[in-house]
């Protein structure tokens, strides 16, 4: 297999240089409206002595604010002397999306979290990929990537792991987890996990976290600062700064198979039946999907296909065919 080639960002930080930086990863992006120009991709990095590296990041998806506004505020706040290691902070992963307010780049249209590993010489979205899988993943020993619903999903707020081969490695992902100390704790299924940034740093072997901190494309002020709270004992949980981790009730919850997943067969109007954070049945009615395009017409009923917590559901009124309607995790004691 022939060597990748050099992928085209550059930092204007220095990774091995102490005290605290705050510049960019830029990528040139030639383009009508700027022909030398680049996508400029705001980082900041914060190192004192020695100790573990931990890489956060938030706008991996460009609705969803509960990172952004977590990280912008701990890269203005952290200084030098609280560490023992470093921190790395990318609070708008996917620049370009987060600029638009949307899931995915308009240079592009690339979903960041569906673009893993990259590649160095595709699209600005595969180049942002293969920056992250080849040059700041190597440099991490624990990972945080926060995430939301964005426009279209609602959840209730959790931190997340998942089942791995390695199960050494999936204890240490649940103990950060658990760290975290969000109102829920998530061992998550995901649908297509191949090309995701989460499998990325797990093929690597590093300790990662994620988290689904409510949706809607906005954020709240409990949301923010379970982000905030998180964020801090994740770090305190590495040995990079000081301090005790702030402790409250988690319930713990599982996606063990495909059955918790509701989705849409129709395009119509939602009407949901449970709220999240409901304990449903198997059987129970979640939602009704309503024909726009005539009156009179008895709406689609959607039934759980097994029992469990109401964790996540579509956001917007109506709803397309195909669209997850809800999620159902079960609750482990």
């Amino acid at each position: 297999m022939s060597e990748l080639p050099d992928n085209p960002i550059s930092a204007t930080v220095d990774f091995s240089r102490e005290g605290v930086q705050h510049g960019f990863l830029k990528l040139p992006y030639s383009r009508d409206d700027s022909a030398w120009g680049a996508v400029m991709i705001p980082v900041t990095v914060i190192q004192r002595g020695q100790g573990p590296t931990a890489l956060l990041t938030g706008g991996n998806h460009g609705d969803e604010y509960e990172g952004p506004v977590a990280l912008s505020k701990l890269a203005q706040s952290l200084t030098a002397a609280d560490v023992s290691g470093r921190v790395i902070i990318v609070p708008f992963m996917n620049t370009p999306a987060f600029h638009a307010g949307r899931r995915t780049s308009p240079i592009d249209k690339g979903n960041l979290n569906r673009s893993f590993p990259g590649k160095p010489d595709g699209t600005v979205t595969e180049k942002i990929a293969d920056y992250f899988t080849r040059t700041l993943l190597p440099l991490a020993d624990i990972v945080l990537d926060i995430h939301s619903g964005g426009r279209t999903l609602d959840f209730l707020p959790f931190a997340a792991c998942h089942v791995l081969p390695d199960k050494q490695q999936q204890a240490q992902c649940e103990a950060g987890m658990r760290a975290f100390n969000a109102p829920y704790s998530m061992r998550m299924l995901e649908l297509d996990a191949g090309a995701m940034y989460d499998t990325a740093a797990e093929s690597q072997g590093k300790v990662f976290v994620t988290t689904e901190l409510g949706g809607g494309g906005s954020s709240t002020a409990r949301s923010v600062a379970i982000a905030e709270r998180g964020v801090r004992n994740l770090l305190v949980h590495a040995g990079i700064i000081e301090g005790e981790v702030q402790t409250a009730p988690s319930i713990m919850l599982d996606m063990p198979d495909g059955d918790c997943f509701i989705a849409s067969e129709h395009d119509g109007l939602l009407e949901m039946c449970r709220d999240l954070g409901d304990n449903v049945n198997k059987g129970d009615v979640i939602a009704r999907v309503y024909d726009v395009t005539r009156s009179g017409v008895a709406p689609v009923e959607y039934r759980a296909a097994r029992s469990g917590l109401l964790a996540a559901r579509h956001f917007p009124g109506l709803v397309g065919c195909g669209d997850t309607i809800a999620v159902i995790a079960e609750v482990l004691t």
